[in-house]
């Protein structure tokens, strides 16, 4: 969009396709949606060599371990970022990123979970401030910066805030996306994430979603663990997909009992390429 605070577009992209030296804004709801991001930033960051480092107050470091990324000494509070304040300082954070990216000759790429600036004690001049300021050490290309904000955290204005004063806006690549469900693609591990209620009026759907990653993937991943309901002619079509496959590739599928009883009525033990990993209710 035209207009923007800077002089730039906002361009909308899928966290793969984020480069050294761009400043990205994720706006999120799905706590596991935003680490599924989350790992794929830091995943293409360790494949350039970059340093990494994640400035969150939530327990991510096993979740990104779970996902296949070493979290290492990646992940470091948020409080590490102002130093020896009792609170945030976006002049103090600044000064404190230029120094790390300044003493990271490969490149620096950092994920900052922004829930800092709706503290009580930071203050909306804090948040102005830092977006402003940071702004201005991307030029030479050596940083790259996902800034994460939580739509549960922030206010509509804030948000709209937000995403004006980043040239990149990082999203989940969505198949489908109705009032009962959501189909998008997931990055660690690499295939599809399917939310809500799947049942055979959305098999079209869920089969070109499953071709792209079939299309991308060695091995194909379906996350069902936020699906609340499938039915056999979706099951079918999962089935199906998983079968077609060569003996070399696998379909792996991760939901609860009841889509795992779902699927294996449908014919998946009968599917060698066919993994199911149930869990429980």
């Amino acid at each position: 969009m035209a207009g923007e605070p800077g002089g730039y577009s906002v361009a909308m992209e899928t966290v793969d396709r984020l480069e050294p030296g761009d400043h990205a804004c994720l706006t999120y709801s799905d706590p596991e949606e935003r680490l599924d991001l989350l790992a794929a930033f830091v995943s293409r960051g360790l494949q350039l060599g970059e340093r990494v480092m994640c400035f969150t107050d939530d327990p991510v470091a096993a979740e990104l371990r779970q996902r296949g990324v070493p979290a290492g000494e990646t992940v470091l509070p948020v409080q590490a970022l102002w130093g020896e304040g009792a609170a945030p300082d976006a002049v103090a954070m600044v000064r404190h990123l230029r120094a790390e990216r300044d003493r990271s000759p490969r490149g620096l790429r950092v994920a900052l979970d922004m829930c800092w600036a709706a503290r009580p004690q930071a203050g909306a001049e804090q948040l102005l401030a830092f977006e402003n300021e940071v702004a201005k050490l991307f030029a030479n290309g050596g940083l790259t910066a996902l800034c994460e904000y939580d739509r549960e955290a922030f206010d509509p204005v804030t948000l709209a805030y937000a995403a004006r004063t980043h040239p990149r806006t990082v999203t989940a690549a969505v198949y489908h996306e109705d009032a009962v469900l959501r189909i998008c693609r997931q990055h660690v591990p690499p295939g599809i994430r399917v939310a809500g209620m799947l049942d055979v009026s959305r098999a079209g759907v869920l089969k070109d979603a499953l071709s792209e990653a079939v299309r991308l993937d060695p091995d194909v991943h379906l996350n069902l663990n936020h699906l609340r309901s499938l039915d056999d002619g979706a099951a079918e079509v999962i089935v199906r997909t998983a079968a077609g496959l060569p003996r070399n590739r696998h379909m792996i599928v991760v939901g609860d009992r009841q889509a795992g009883q779902t699927l294996r009525v449908a014919g998946a033990p009968g599917v060698p390429n066919l993994r199911l990993l149930v869990r429980d209710l």
